[in-house]
C-alpha cells in the first residue's frame, strides 16, 4: 500500500483588519523627506503646471523646491518681515507673497526680480492667491479685516471688501467664476463676495449665519469645490460642509480631529479631501460620504498641507519648522512613445517602420517563452505519459521509515508553522507513536517541546491537544525533574501560563454571567 502523506489541518484564521484599497493607495505615499526650517512653515503651494515645483514659506523667505530632488532651486528673501502665503501662478512663471508689514510682492520665479508691489494693507497679509481664471488678478486677505482684489498689471486695487470684523486668515477665488471670492475670518463667519457688485452676497456661520449652523470658533480655513456649488470651512476641530446653491445651508458638521483643523486640500480630482490639524494628524475623506478612509500621523502640529496636481507628492508644513514631503511612485503604465522620438522618426527615413508599428518595440527587449514546446509525432502514434511523483517532505520521509522521534524533531524548527507541527503530532497519536517520539530525550531535545507547549497552551486552536501532550510529558519526565535547571524553569513557566489562562477563563465566565443577567432583565422589561 502506498504511503499517504500527513494531511495538514487548516484552522480558521482570526479576522485581521486588512487595509482597504483606499488605504493601500494612500500608504504608497511613503519615505517622507524631512526638511528643517528655522521657523514654522506657514504655507506650501504646488504649481499647477509641470514640473509641479512647490513654494514653501517660512520666516522671511519663500523657497522654490524641485519635486524630483526635493532640493531648493530658488530662494526669495526680499521681505522686511515674516513672509506669508507664497503662491505660484497657474503657468508657473510668477510667485506672489505677502508679509507681516502688509506689503504684497509679485516675483518672477526664474530671476526672482520684484515685478509688482501692492502696498495698501496696514497689518499682516496672511493670504495672497492668483485667480485661476484671470491670471492678472490676485486676492489678499489681511489682519486689518479687509479683503482686496487687485489688478496686477496696473498695481491697483479693484475692490476692497470690509464686511469682516476680525482677522481674515483664509480665502480663495472661485474656480468657475472669477468674480466670486470666498473668505473666512476670526469673526467666526465665512463670506462669499461678488466683485461685480462689490457686496457680500452670502454669510455662513457666525451669530447671524444662515442655514441654522453657527461657528463657535474662528474660521481657520475655507475651500471651495471646483464645481463652485459647495464650500468647506474649519472652525476649531469641526469641519463643515456648506451648500452655496441652497443659500449657504450647512449640510454636514464633522468632528474627526481632536484639535483645531488648520489645513484643507483636495486631490487632483477633488474626490478626496485631506485635512490637517494641530493634533498632528492628516485625515483623508471620501467626499461622496465624508467618511475617513485613511489617516496619516506626523511628528508635529500641522499648519499647512498641499497635494501635487499629478498626485505624486504630499507636502505638509509643521509648527516646529519641519517640512515633510511624502512621495508616491506612479505605476508604470503601458509603454508610450515619446513625442520627440516619434517626431524624429517622422522626419527621417524610418516613416515606414513607424507606420508598421515597429517603433514602440525599440529598446524594450524580448521576453523568452518559458513553456516547453510539445513534441510533434505521427497522428496514430501512441504516446506513454509519465507522471512525476511528488517529493515527500522531510517529516513524511521520517514517518514512512517509522522514525517517529526524528519526524517530531523536524517539525519543531522555528520556520515550521504550528498547523504542520500539531498535524504531525495528531498523526503520531493515531499511530500510537507519541510516547515513542518523546522517549529518551535529554534536556537539549526536550526544551523545544516544552517551549512549543508553553507557546500554544492558550491558543484555542491547539489548547486541547497541548494539554494531552503536556500530560504525557509530565508523566514520562517527572522522575528526572531537578536534574536540569533549564527544564525545571520551563516546567514552572508552563505551570504559571496554565494558571494565568485558568484565571482569565474564570473572569470570562463571570463576565458572561453578568451579561446574561443584564440581557435577561432588558428583555423582561421590554416585554413588560
Amino acid at each position: 500500500m502506498e504511503y499517504q502523506p500527513v494531511v495538514v489541518k487548516k484552522h480558521a484564521r482570526p479576522s485581521t483588519s486588512k487595509h482597504s484599497s483606499e488605504s493601500r493607495y494612500w500608504r504608497q505615499f511613503k519615505h517622507p523627506v524631512f526638511v528643517k526650517e528655522y521657523a514654522p512653515v506657514t504655507s506650501v503651494h504646488f504649481s499647477p503646471s509641470k514640473p509641479h515645483r512647490y513654494a514653501v514659506t517660512a520666516a522671511t523667505r519663500v523657497q522654490i523646491y524641485a519635486p524630483r530632488t526635493q532640493k531648493v532651486t530658488k530662494t526669495i528673501s526680499r521681505f522686511k518681515d515674516v513672509a506669508r502665503s507664497g503662491c505660484i501662478r497657474g503657468d508657473g512663471k510668477l510667485v506672489i507673497a505677502g508679509d507681516d508689514t502688509g506689503l504684497i510682492q509679485v516675483f518672477d520665479i526664474h530671476s526672482r526680480a520684484i515685478l509688482r508691489t501692492l502696498d495698501s494693507h496696514k497689518q499682516p497679509v496672511h493670504v495672497t492667491k492668483f485667480s485661476n481664471l484671470d491670471h492678472t488678478q490676485v486676492i489678499s486677505c489681511s489682519d486689518d479685516t479687509t479683503v482686496k482684489l487687485w489688478d496686477v498689471p496696473s498695481q491697483s486695487c479693484i475692490h476692497t471688501f470690509t464686511d469682516h470684523s476680525d482677522y481674515v486668515r483664509s480665502g480663495q477665488v472661485s474656480t468657475i467664476n472669477p468674480h466670486l471670492i470666498l473668505t473666512g475670518a476670526y469673526d467666526a463667519t465665512m463670506r462669499l463676495f461678488d466683485s461685480r457688485t462689490g457686496e457680500c452676497e452670502m454669510v455662513m456661520g457666525g451669530s447671524t449665519g444662515e442655514g441654522g449652523s453657527k461657528h463657535t470658533a474662528p474660521v481657520e480655513q475655507v475651500l471651495m469645490f471646483p464645481s463652485g456649488t459647495v464650500a468647506l470651512s474649519t472652525a476649531g476641530p469641526i469641519l463643515r460642509v456648506w451648500d452655496l446653491v441652497a443659500g449657504g445651508r450647512c449640510t454636514r458638521a464633522l468632528s474627526n480631529h481632536q484639535k483645531t483643523v488648520t489645513a484643507l486640500a483636495f486631490d487632483s480630482s477633488a474626490s478626496r479631501l485631506l485635512t490637517g490639524g494641530l493634533d498632528q494628524m492628516v485625515k483623508v475623506y471620501d467626499v461622496s460620504t465624508y467618511k475617513v478612509v485613511h489617516t496619516m500621523r506626523y511628528p508635529a502640529p500641522i499648519l499647512c498641507l498641499a497635494v501635487s496636481s499629478d498626485e505624486t507628492h504630499i507636502a505638509a508644513g509643521m509648527s516646529d519648522g519641519t517640512l515633510s514631503v511624502r512621495r508616491r511612485q506612479p505605476k508604470a503604465s503601458e509603454p508610450a512613445v515619446n513625442d520627440q522620438f516619434v517626431s524624429g522618426a517622422l522626419r527621417t527615413s524610418n516613416y515606414e517602420s513607424f507606420l508598421s508599428g515597429m517603433l514602440p518595440t525599440v529598446g524594450q527587449g524580448r521576453v523568452r517563452d518559458k513553456t516547453k514546446s510539445k513534441p510533434l509525432g505521427d497522428v496514430d502514434e501512441f504516446r506513454v505519459e509519465s507522471r512525476r511523483k511528488k517529493r515527500l517532505r522531510e517529516y513524511d520521509r521520517m514517518l514512512k521509515g517509522f522514525k517517529y522521534s526524528a519526524a517530531l524533531d523536524s517539525v519543531l524548527r522555528k520556520q515550521v508553522p504550528p498547523t504542520t507541527t500539531f498535524s504531525l503530532i495528531q498523526e503520531l497519536i493515531h499511530r500510537d507513536g507519541l510516547r515513542t517520539a518523546l522517549t529518551g530525550r535529554d534536556d537539549v531535545l526536550l526544551e523545544p517541546i516544552l517551549r512549543l507547549l508553553m507557546k500554544y497552551v492558550a491558543d484555542p486552536r491547539f489548547g486541547e491537544m497541548v494539554c494531552d501532550i503536556a500530560g504525557v510529558v509530565i508523566e514520562m519526565y517527572t522522575p528526572v525533574l531537578g536534574q536540569s535547571p533549564l527544564i525545571d524553569t520551563l516546567f514552572v513557566r508552563l505551570q504559571k501560563k496554565v494558571a494565568a489562562e485558568l484565571r482569565f477563563q474564570t473572569e470570562l465566565v463571570k463576565t458572561k454571567g453578568a451579561l446574561d443577567m443584564l440581557l435577561a432583565s432588558a428583555s423582561l422589561s421590554a416585554v413588560a
